[in-house]
């Protein structure tokens, strides 16, 4: 074989050998560059996920509060008092259809000023506001029968305990039975009244929870608007995909010994 030949020869074996790492440089370019899309997507994908907030606001809601389990792990946990359970199922179905409004991208991804933030939280507030004060009875646990005999029982141990304590101030012991009985028959002829001021006076304690719950369902949806402000969502979504792009590209390098031509410079 003459040298012409040779070197051609070399000439094709390196055409192949560049074709060759060619096409394995594009099939590594075309699966980055999905690698890089997938990763852009689920970025965007959490970044606008809310889920999570959406889930802690229907516990607490429903009454729950964050306690530590056996293993130091946060968990929900049902308040066992029932203080904390103080809304209806309507009661909790309308607030948590009116934060789903709000938490979500749209609001994210939206553009806000200071002073449009402001005057849709007031509207929101107020009403929420409003609509829990015109539908207290129905968005608002109202107390059962067992419930105000509960309280008219605790009413009467608490007027024994004082009754028998005045007694033993005086020097006297005082007959737990005969005084209970001396208060129920104080009671005789009025109990439909006595049910009607504990069903009061367990409505009121309810409400007082009132202010509360309008502050978290404002508060919550706030934040919400505060991501939205000046499109600053949007403005670190574009900075994050930016910067995988930068980092994820591909940059191919250039072939060595004066590519594939420099065998015939020799």
């Amino acid at each position: 074989m003459s040298e012409q030949e040779d070197r051609y020869k070399q000439y094709e074996e390196m055409i192949k050998e560049a074709e060759l790492n060619a096409g394995q440089a594009r099939l590594g370019s075309n699966q980055r560059e999905m690698a890089m899309e997938q990763q852009q997507t689920n970025l965007a994908e959490s970044q606008l996920d809310l889920s999570k907030e959406l889930l802690n606001f229907y516990y607490q809601l429903h009454g729950f509060t964050l306690k530590p389990n056996d293993n130091g792990e946060m968990v929900w946990t049902k308040d066992q008092e029932g203080d904390l359970s103080f809304l209806s199922e309507l009661g909790r179905n309308y607030l948590f259809w009116m934060v789903q409004g709000y938490l979500n991208k749209n609001t994210l991804l939206s553009n806000y000023d200071d002073d449009t933030i402001r005057k849709k939280m007031e509207d929101i507030a107020t009403v929420i506001s409003d609509t829990l004060f015109m539908k207290y009875d129905k968005y608002f646990n109202m107390p059962t029968l067992d419930h105000c005999k509960k309280e008219i029982e605790a009413r009467i141990k608490r007027k024994v305990d004082v009754r028998q304590f005045a007694l033993e101030l005086v020097g006297n012991k005082g007959d737990v039975v005969k005084i209970r009985a001396e208060i129920l028959k104080e009671m005789e002829g009025r109990i439909e009244r006595e049910l009607e001021i504990s069903k009061s006076n367990l409505i009121k304690d309810g409400l007082k929870m009132y202010e509360s719950i309008v502050r978290l369902v404002q508060d919550t949806i706030h934040s919400a608007y505060n991501r939205a402000y000046k499109g600053q969502e949007r403005k670190t979504l574009r900075e994050h995909i930016t910067i995988s792009e930068t980092k994820g590209g591909y940059h191919p390098q250039p072939p060595s010994n004066g590519g594939v031509m420099g065998i015939f410079k020799k």
